[in-house]
Formats: C-alpha cells, structure tokens, sequence
C-alpha cells in the first residue's frame, strides 16, 4: 500500500472513498465499485459498494475499513447499520455511503442499476 498520507472525512470524499476500497480489498472483497452521487442529489456524494461470499467474510470487510480508517487516519464512522447476518452492512462516512453486500443480495437489490446515472469513479 502507497505511504499514509493523512486525510479527514470531510477534506476529499474521492480519496476517502478509495481509502476504503483499499481496506475492503484487504479483506478480498468482491468487485468494489465507487459511484458518485454528488451530481444526483443522493443520499451521500459517492457510495462504495463491495461484496462477500460469507457472513464472516463481510464482517472482516466492514472491521478492516472501520478500524482502519480509524487507527491509521482517526477517522470514525457517523453510523453503522446492518449485520453480517442480515448479508448488508452500511457504514456511514458522511459523504460516503459503503455498502457491503452478500453477493446474492448485491445482485438482487443492484444499487449499481438503481444509481445508474452516477458516474462510475476509476483509477
């Protein structure tokens, strides 16, 4: 991994939003995918959504971003929702939404057709 470099929840949504996706892919998570929101009015200005193939499998996700995000940067999530047990989590950031999913779930619910007009952030 790239040289910390110290960011705030509120100073680069973008940055923030791949920040997690780097902790999620420790945990191998399954097709992380950031969306932008912020041109949608939507609930957040991107959301990452990421996927499992087990209970305990998702919950290392969500425990690898969470303290992560606040051993290495100090930065603590408004609120979480979910369990591994109901296969969707959500941690909220703020101005990021991630969404992690049991792959059955992600693919019945497809937040990624629901939010289809958001623009898909790359690199």
């Amino acid at each position: 991994m790239a040289a910390k470099r110290k960011i705030t929840a509120d100073n680069d949504d973008i940055r923030l939003a791949r920040l997690c996706a780097e902790f999620a892919l420790d945990k191998k998570a399954n097709n992380p995918l950031i969306l932008d929101l912020s041109a949608l009015n939507g609930p957040a200005s991107y959301f990452l959504i990421c996927s499992g193939e087990s209970e305990p499998q998702l919950k290392a996700i969500a425990e690898s971003i969470v303290s992560g995000l606040r051993d290495q940067h100090g930065i603590r999530a408004v609120a979480t929702d979910g369990r591994n047990s109901s296969q969707w989590m959500v941690l909220d950031y703020g101005s990021l939404l991630v969404h992690i999913m049991h792959e059955e779930k992600r693919a019945f619910y497809n937040l990624e057709k629901l939010w289809r007009d958001a623009k898909i952030v790359t690199g």
